[in-house]
């Protein structure tokens, strides 16, 4: 078997279809089929049932999945320290909270892209209740995230810096510049994240534990929509300060003098614990670091 059988038969059970593992790929659909009966007839089982137009890993295709996916990982991480430790060369799998993007993550990869060139970023988007299954999969060789403190047997944190996490509104909101406890917000339309972000399910249990009914307003995963809400006085965003500097310093944004509950989050990094680091890690966690 080979590691591009091994690639194709992850694509198809990600994607459902030999047709769209073939798109994805960049193959012809008659290549992927090629590629999975070789496969099949090298392991002597059927990895796929074929249900009309419906695609489905056998009892066996299953068993194969956990596999496939370490020998990927063992073959990324080949690429990254199995060569010139001066130069280490590769693909770097970084998962990170979609609030850290607005002015840390771009600012950091452009120096890091200076530091080692020859590494190649895959950059991927999750969530606080995913990222851990994802490490241990080997799906993600690293994760950058704003959380709650967290611990995890299976992994390592690498770094952790204490973050801020605010009340914003329109300058012309009517709690401006008042000391805001969490009975002061009942009755105000609330701006807040999705149902699978910590922020909002920190917020909503400490508004419940004081008898304060929320009147929330918008749920979104998107904190630019949220900003754009909140400064066309349309209900009080919850997000974290980093993610409302630019809208602050030009006063599309004020920040509620806030005097409730203190809304712990950090910014932390997080490998699997059996994780090798080396240069292409090392050097990433270094800059954050010292920024």
């Amino acid at each position: 078997m080979t590691i591009t059988q091994l690639n194709t038969f992850l694509k198809i059970t990600e994607q459902g279809s030999f047709s769209a593992a073939a798109n994805s790929l960049g193959y012809a659909q008659s290549t992927v089929t090629t590629q999975i009966k070789q496969l099949e007839d090298e392991l002597d089982c059927q990895l796929f049932d074929r249900l009309g137009k419906t695609i489905i890993p056998t009892p066996q295709g299953k068993r194969l999945i956990a596999y496939a996916e370490k020998i990927l990982q063992l073959e990324r991480e080949i690429h990254l320290e199995v060569s010139d430790e001066e130069e280490p060369t590769g693909v770097l799998k970084i998962g990170v909270s979609e609030s850290l993007c607005y002015n840390r993550i771009p600012e950091f990869l452009m120096e890091y892209n200076k530091r080692v060139p020859g590494i190649e970023i895959q950059l991927t988007f999750i969530t606080h209740d995913t990222f851990p299954d994802m490490l241990q999969k080997g799906e993600l060789d690293l994760v950058y995230t704003l959380n709650p403190e967290m611990e995890d047997e299976r992994l390592t944190m690498l770094y952790k810096k204490e973050e801020a996490l605010s009340f914003f509104v329109s300058p012309d909101h009517p709690l401006v510049g008042k000391k805001i406890k969490e009975k002061d917000l009942e009755g105000y339309p609330l701006l807040l994240t999705d149902h699978n972000c910590s922020f909002r399910q920190m917020l909503l249990s400490d508004l419940s534990k004081c008898g304060v009914d929320p009147n929330t307003f918008l749920e979104t995963s998107s904190k630019e929509v949220l900003k754009q809400f909140a400064s066309n006085g349309l209900g009080v965003a919850f997000i974290p300060d980093m993610t409302a500097d630019k809208e602050m310093k030009n006063g599309m944004l004020k920040k509620l003098d806030w005097k409730g509950k203190n809304f712990q989050i950090y910014s932390q990094i997080f490998i699997h614990k059996d994780k090798h680091i080396g240069k292409a890690i090392s050097s990433l966690v270094d800059i954050i670091k010292i920024s």
